[in-house]
């Protein structure tokens, strides 16, 4: 870490360089943004990759979507009506939505999204044997017809982890485990594939055709309004490039900056930097439970047992204040469902107690594979300290260096490492999409259906369904508790706690707010 940080010192120091005068005419018109990481997947059901899902955000649209505050409010829907006998849900289109292929977004091709999305959703796993048709009644209008009373359809359709995002008919009808390579959707922008270079740079219309909803923009929710011609996105891994690029009006928008330049940036008066996402970006260790060492939960929980929290949050967020918080449960912290139960092991932080219990549960070297992704600096910092823990427990550790694009192809083989498979990977997830076990990607254990990594527990899957039948919060509450001892004895993946990520973008782009995700609708360029 600090040879890092000296060279993002070092790099910092062409920060602060004078300000030069924007280009005119179309580039006013266009936003550059810096992007998180590199785009090599289009569909936002194959991967649950985050950079994915912004670029549907920018080229989909959503039936119901989540406002600032977690309700679901209409979106591509005109409204629902719910029966009496509370069996069925029927949803009416809004007129004037087209595809950017020119044709009628019709019922049809909402009911083929659902269905397609479905397969993959961990929320809509749970809710689906309640659910005996989903069915078009004509263009506008389709139902959900239900075997007994689903309160949580609407929050499964309209979340924001895993969007049921509404696709042609013709594409949703493409197997759920098959990636789609092609993006037609019906929303503010359309995607451009001729402009597409991954790696280098990914572009995006404005959708002249697009009619937004009239309510103000809340969250997800509301009116999204196309305000920019283009939304042009070029990747560049070196932070203190990414930085000069910014001070010097190359480049408008920066997803995630590096923490270690936070200062720097924030003594340019061209740039403001804000932290817009709602909630904290919660870290992940996960482990690959299909194959050798990590089959054995006893293994993965001697790994957990030399983990310190503070260490990983440090790599990423150094010391700034207030930058970052411990947070030792499954559930997001300060959240009603938030809980320690059996969360002590990760309280052990000790290397050698971690180094005897390694022993204990029969490690004998078995090569242990960690993809480290060099171009994301947060999930590669996350990375390195836990192979540093690998290292120092005495596992045959290789970490195999690349990018984030071919780390997210890579992590959805099973195979084992001798074959191109893996052992560890880190990723990171907002604090909304883990306050609650149905949108918890990482608690599900449904083995070949669960996240990747594929844990298989009948115990978990049988607390989420009693979570989702739960009538009070009382019973929730107990659920959550006992689905996080449970998640402690399983260890298949270590929460390594939370960190606040800001962007920063040029004083001359307007229209930010805040919200659940990166989107770029109601952003202009003054």
């Amino acid at each position: 870490m600090l040879g890092r940080r000296g060279l993002m010192a070092a790099g910092a120091a062409s920060v602060m360089a004078p300000r030069v005068v924007g280009a005119q005419g179309a580039a006013a018109r266009t936003l550059r943004v810096i992007p998180q990481a590199n785009l090599t997947s289009l569909d936002p059901v194959w991967t649950t990759a985050v950079v994915t899902r912004n670029n549907a955000f920018l080229v989909y649209d959503q039936i119901c979507a989540q406002d600032a505050a977690g309700a679901i409010r209409p979106q591509m829907a005109e409204g629902w009506e719910v029966a009496q006998d509370r069996l069925s849900v029927t949803f009416t289109l809004r007129d004037g939505l087209l595809f950017h292929d020119g044709e009628k977004v019709t019922a049809r091709d909402c009911v083929a999204s659902i269905d397609r999305w479905s397969k993959r959703d961990p929320f809509m796993q749970v809710l689906q044997p309640a659910i005996a048709e989903v069915a078009a009644l004509d263009d506008r209008r389709f139902r959900f017809r239900l075997h007994r009373p689903v309160p949580l359809l609407l929050e499964a359709l309209g979340q924001t982890q895993f969007p049921c995002f509404v696709m042609p008919e013709r594409l949703a009808r493409t197997d759920a485990f098959q990636q789609l390579r092609e993006a037609v959707g019906s929303g503010p922008f359309r995607f451009l594939p001729n402009e597409w270079n991954p790696g280098q740079r990914a572009v995006w219309a404005k959708n002249d055709r697009y009619q937004p909803r009239q309510e103000p923009v809340d969250g997800l929710a509301g009116g999204r309004v196309p305000r920019l011609d283009r939304v042009e996105w070029t990747i560049i891994t070196d932070p203190a490039t990414s930085a000069n690029a910014m001070t010097l009006g190359e480049q408008d928008y920066w997803e995630y900056p590096l923490h270690d330049l936070l200062p720097v940036m924030r003594r340019s008066r061209d740039l403001v930097v804000q932290q817009r996402l709602l909630e904290g970006t919660y870290g992940i260790c996960r482990f690959n439970c299909l194959q050798p060492p990590f089959n054995n939960p006893a293994i993965r929980r001697a790994v957990a047992m030399a983990v310190d929290q503070r260490d990983y949050l440090r790599a990423v967020a150094g010391n700034e204040p207030d930058g970052w918080g411990v947070c030792e449960g499954v559930f997001t912290c300060d959240t009603p469902l938030a809980n320690e139960s059996g969360s002590g092991i990760l309280k052990t932080r000790s290397i050698d107690r971690a180094r005897a219990a390694l022993r204990e549960a029969g490690y004998a070297g078995e090569r242990v594979v960690l993809i480290a992704p060099g171009d994301y600096p947060q999930i590669n910092a996350l990375s390195l300290v836990t192979a540093d823990i690998l290292r120092r427990l005495g596992m045959n550790l290789e970490i195999v260096a690349t990018d984030w694009g071919t780390l997210v192809q890579r992590r959805a083989s099973k195979e084992p490492v001798e074959r191109g498979g893996w052992s560890v990977i880190h990723t990171t997830s907002q604090g909304l999409s883990l306050t609650q076990p149905v949108t918890h990607l990482f608690l599900r254990a449904n083995g070949p259906n669960a996240w990747f990594g594929w844990p298989e527990d009948a115990g978990i899957e049988r607390l989420r369904a009693e979570y989702v039948d739960a009538t009070d919060a009382a019973e929730r509450r107990r659920v959550a508790e006992a689905l996080n001892r449970r998640a402690m004895e399983l260890m298949a993946y270590i929460p390594l706690g939370y960190y606040w990520q800001p962007s920063a973008w040029r004083r001359n782009v307007t229209g930010v707010f805040r919200a659940p995700a990166t989107v770029f609708w109601n952003i202009a360029k003054g």
